[in-house]
Parts: structure tokens; C-alpha cells; sequence
């Protein structure tokens, strides 16, 4: 999902301020049809969500999808780096 750059940038862009479609596609290079397909995946991942002011959908960061996102990151990495700290202690027991 975040893998995408456009994607990315669209976060980026989000986190500045809520944005519409139109506004992100003026910086972006590519339709407003495709911002909109990239929208509806960081919405239905949780991360960007919508209301509407008069005819237009206004897109914010969801604060709950980043907080979830960030929790897992931080899952990831604290048992990735306890691996690697198993993988260096049986090292260096192996070298006594």
C-alpha cells in the first residue's frame, strides 16, 4: 500500500492538510481518476478517511489507521531487532 510513491506522496500531501481530489492531482502527475483509485486504497486500509463540504469529498489522514500502522511498525521492528540481538548473543557465545 505504501509502497506505491504516488501513494506515499498522497500521505505526505494529507499530512499537511485535508486536501480534495482536485488538489492533489494539481501536484501530482497523474489523472484525477487515478488520485481517486488511490484513495479509495488508502481509505479502505484505514488510512485516509472523508467527509463532505457542499459537492466536494474532502481527504484527511485517519488518525486511528496511522496509530494502528504505527503500532505495528513498532511490533515489527522490536521483534526484528530482538532476532538480530539473539542472532549476535549466539555469535558471540559460539567465539568463547
Amino acid at each position: 500500500m505504501l509502497a506505491d510513491p504516488t501513494r506515499r506522496n498522497i500521505v505526505l500531501q494529507l499530512a499537511q492538510r485535508p486536501q480534495a481530489v482536485v488538489e492533489l492531482a494539481s501536484t501530482l502527475p497523474i489523472s484525477r481518476p487515478a488520485v481517486s483509485q488511490h484513495l479509495k486504497v488508502l481509505k479502505d486500509s484505514g488510512l485516509v478517511a472523508e467527509h463532505a463540504e457542499g459537492t466536494r469529498r474532502i481527504y484527511h489522514l485517519n488518525e486511528a489507521g496511522l496509530t494502528a500502522l504505527h503500532d505495528q511498525l513498532d511490533t515489527f521492528w522490536r521483534r526484528a531487532l530482538a532476532n538480530y540481538q539473539d542472532v549476535i548473543d549466539d555469535s558471540t557465545r559460539e567465539k568463547s
